[in-house]
């Protein structure tokens, strides 16, 4: 399968799952608090999609196809050729021109919907904007380089703590700052043994003490 169909299937792919997750969590909002049971749709959704990968992965040949999904499934940039980034540099380059260009009202949007309606935002569109842009950047980065996780809940911690709450510094540094520990992680993937770790398994050993560092630091007011 070409790499722009395999980027705009994982984009679509995406985009029904987040538009799902909003769904139930709109749908169910009068009876509790949005927010986490905008949290708990994720985790249902995100089931659902486990489930539909593990169907692949029955009906996968167990000699050819199930240890390429099961690779790909613990992530790595070894795959990652000129063809897969040549074919992700427009939408790539698209989307985070888009969300730097509206990073100030991300900013406005932080006060509440009602606050940002006032000073002249359109809060919809927006956030329509931000939710397409960050699943097309998720769905690009996981169709080169599989599932590698943590990154995205580790690194903007840290970029905050960096620069501050200001998304006009804190997106563009958190960008560059993802990009440097995921290279820094493959370096040490490719060179702690002799056989190469896959990429998803040390960032999840680095980063889920990291959050639970930054979760403990957080509640005693140390941030």
């Amino acid at each position: 399968m070409p790499p722009y169909l395999i980027q705009l299937l994982s984009f679509c792919l995406g985009l029904a799952a987040v538009a799902v997750s909003w769904s139930i969590s709109y749908l169910a909002a009068a009876r509790g608090n949005r927010t986490l049971i905008l949290i708990l749709s994720g985790m249902v959704v995100s089931a659902l999609f486990g489930a539909f990968v593990s169907i692949v992965k029955y009906t996968a040949d167990p000699f050819s196809q199930l240890p390429e999904i099961t690779f790909w499934l613990m992530g790595g940039l070894s795959d990652a050729g000129i063809g897969k980034l040549s074919a992700s540099v427009i939408p790539f380059s698209l989307s985070l021109i888009a969300l730097l260009a509206i990073r100030w009202k991300i900013n406005v949007l932080s006060l509440g919907e009602e606050e940002a309606a006032a000073l002249g935002v359109n809060v919809r569109l927006v956030r329509a904007v931000v939710v397409c842009c960050a699943t097309m950047l998720t769905a690009l980065a996981v169709s080169i380089a599989g599932q590698v996780g943590w990154v995205g809940l580790v690194v903007p911690h840290i970029a905050r703590m960096l620069t501050g709450p200001n998304y006009r510094t804190l997106l563009p540094v958190s960008a560059v700052t993802g990009a440097i520990f995921l290279l820094l992680v493959d370096d040490a993937a490719r060179n702690l043994i002799a056989v190469e770790i896959p990429l998803g398994i040390l960032t999840a050993v680095i980063g889920a003490p990291v959050f639970i560092l930054l979760l403990l630091r957080g509640k005693r007011g140390w941030l």
